[in-house]
């Protein structure tokens, strides 16, 4: 075990190291996922990544509703 100045030292460069991995790895995933969904539905909220999955889920989940104009060129 290391004592006094040599511990101190050895925690510095440990804290350093530390630091230099957690910058490097930049943000993690579930950020990444956050960004990538764009598209909300208007009815029930839910977030949806492209138009293609957005008005699929439209028409599944909300027949009866309108199609927003955002979707109506969109080929599912």
């Amino acid at each position: 075990m290391a004592r006094g100045h040599q511990k101190i030292q050895s925690q510095q460069k440990n804290a350093k190291k530390q630091a230099e991995i957690k910058k490097s790895k930049g943000h993690d995933q579930k950020t990444a996922a956050k960004v990538a969904l764009v598209f909300t539905c208007g009815v029930c909220r839910s977030q949806m990544p492209d138009p293609k999955t957005f008005k699929q889920h439209f028409e599944s989940k909300h027949p009866k509703s309108p199609l927003p104009p955002e979707l109506e060129g969109v080929e599912a």
